[in-house]
């Protein structure tokens, strides 16, 4: 719904409906989410809301899953100096408070969203590449690794053929899981008002309106709160049902 938002809303997001502020919602009106307290059609603002927190969410998680693979199959691979390298850096990322680094960097980006979206890619890489980073230390030991590398297959080749290959599940339910906590870490900087409101999303829609008027327009904190909690526990369901079916282990069970 969200893709076809420009098709399906009925009203444009900053369309203006100055008679009926705060119109309930209703199935047999024109709103079918009410208005907020502007007047604008909540439904058609919760559809293009979700065209910019899933793109946002969905486009730092593929950068920080992407690095997380580089890295972590690398470093769990070639171990040493170089797996001795990623951890440090790994152990001084994950000590930094994620939500307070982004909140400075929106704020010395002037609420650049692209700059808040690499940042937060390079503060997914590091949880993400310690899970796939296990995983290739026990691929590696494995005896099919060992066949490859006695007839002189180059490290690339067993690296690309044989241990992408099959850390691929785990690195699709990392993918599915990050991007739930990503689009949660997304909206609350959009709910703190910290990254550019010039576009609506589902985070800014709960701001200060939702504040203002939760008791008297409750629907304003109420769709695009269900509309959040449905797609980050879509994504978990999704990463353990795409675990399922791609786990040679799990197929059949």
């Amino acid at each position: 719904m969200a893709l076809l938002s420009p098709v399906i809303a009925p009203y444009g997001w900053d369309e203006l409906f100055t008679g009926e502020k705060l119109a309930s919602p209703t199935l047999e009106g024109s709103h079918f989410f009410g208005t907020d307290n502007s007047g604008r059609d909540v439904f058609t603002r919760v559809l293009v809301g979700g065209r910019t927190t899933l793109t946002t969410s969905l486009t730092a998680t593929l950068g920080g899953v992407g690095l997380a693979v580089v890295f972590g199959v690398l470093s769990g691979y070639f171990a040493g100096l170089y797996d001795l390298v990623f951890q440090r850096v790994s152990d001084a990322l994950q000590a930094l408070p994620a939500l307070v680094v982004l909140m400075v960097a929106a704020a010395a980006f002037n609420q650049s969203r692209m700059a808040v979206l690499v940042i937060l890619m390079v503060l997914t890489a590091p949880a993400a590449g310690r899970v796939l980073r296990a995983q290739t230390l026990v691929l590696r030991n494995q005896t099919y690794i060992e066949a490859a590398q006695s007839v002189g297959a180059s490290n690339s080749r067993i690296v690309l053929r044989h241990v992408v290959p099959n850390v691929l599940p785990l690195v699709i339910v990392v993918f599915t899981i990050s991007i739930g906590a990503n689009m949660l870490i997304l909206t609350t900087l959009s709910f703190l008002g910290v990254i550019d409101p010039s576009t609506p999303d589902w985070g800014g829609m709960l701001n200060v309106a939702s504040q203002q008027y939760i008791v008297a327009a409750p629907w304003l904190a109420i769709f695009p709160g269900v509309a959040i909690t449905l797609s980050v526990l879509s994504y978990n369901l999704l990463g353990d049902a795409l675990r399922d079916v791609l786990d040679p282990r799990l197929r059949g069970s």
